[in-house]
């Protein structure tokens, strides 16, 4: 998918490449709207992991541990079979992870342009809705799987564009703000604790930069083709794994001293993906 995209931008540029010197130049001033949809790729952070608050004061660092076994009086890590960056397959990492799931997107934006020379400056404001995923499991000694997803549901953003224009195309580059809305969800084979969301991370907030070519058509209508890297801070819902009122007091998340439970957030903040996207705009 990512190569058709990427080869119907170029195969616009080619041909749109012998038509300048016969092309009317457009004048690139002045509103326009238009839509544009395309394909999310997950910028996949294979190294994640899940972090700890095991005594409950608010600092993710904390190691969860099974039940000290004489000699020794530190138990050993439950986490230790390790973590990966998608969702469980199975409860042990040895079957692997299955990859997050890209997506698409559509969308409208609103801008003004203005030309100086070959020269244009903008700005614009846009809306997609998407369907992009991002997941992280952690797998315990038990053996369970712990998996943590957020999926990019919407997006909004603010841009600047600085552009150079050539006959009847106009070469671009853009950035400046966006906002997300995600939903999250958490999924885990271990039966034997309660899992509560104690609070939400359904939102974040970052930059949007990239480029692309936008080819005149006539009478107010455009064609493009764009790429886009967006980065969104987004915080983890914190999951609260406690006592169903039958855990063995054995239990790793339960442990004394602290019987109340242990907190888990996902260990990465920010939420990547690339966009390719075509669109057609119209120039009043």
């Amino acid at each position: 998918m990512i190569k058709t995209l990427a080869s119907s931008v170029l195969a616009l540029a080619m041909v749109s490449t012998p038509a300048l010197a016969q092309s009317v130049a457009p004048d690139w001033s002045g509103p326009y709207i238009g839509i544009f949809g395309g394909y999310n790729q997950s910028n996949d952070d294979g190294d994640e992991i899940l972090r700890f608050d095991r005594n409950l004061d608010g600092n993710y660092g904390d190691q969860v541990t099974t039940v000290p076994i004489a000699p020794a009086t530190v138990g050993t890590n439950a986490f230790s079979p390790g973590f990966c960056g998608g969702m469980a397959t199975s409860t042990v990492p040895t079957t692997g992870c299955r990859d997050d799931n890209d997506g698409v997107e559509a969308g409208v934006r609103a801008g003004y342009d203005m030309q100086f020379g070959n020269f244009v400056v903008g700005a614009l404001a846009e809306y997609s809705v998407n369907n992009v995923q991002d997941s992280v499991t952690g797998f315990s000694t038990t053996p369970a799987f712990y998996t943590f997803t957020r999926e990019l549901e919407s997006t909004a953003a603010a841009r600047l564009k600085l552009g150079y224009a050539y006959g009847p195309a106009l070469i671009y580059g853009t950035g400046g703000y966006a906002y997300g809305k995600f939903e999250n969800k958490f999924r885990t084979s271990n039966q034997a604790n309660s899992f509560t969301e104690t609070s939400e991370g359904d939102d974040g907030d970052g930059w949007q930069a990239g480029g692309g070519v936008e080819y005149a058509l006539g009478r107010g209508l455009t064609v493009s083709g764009e790429y886009l890297y967006t980065s969104l801070d987004v915080d983890s819902p914190v999951i609260r794994v406690g006592n169903t009122g039958t855990t063995p007091a054995t239990n790793p998340f339960i442990l004394a001293p602290n019987t109340t439970g242990t907190d888990m957030v996902r260990g990465n903040g920010r939420f990547g993906t690339h966009m390719f996207r075509i669109g057609m705009n119209y120039r009043f």
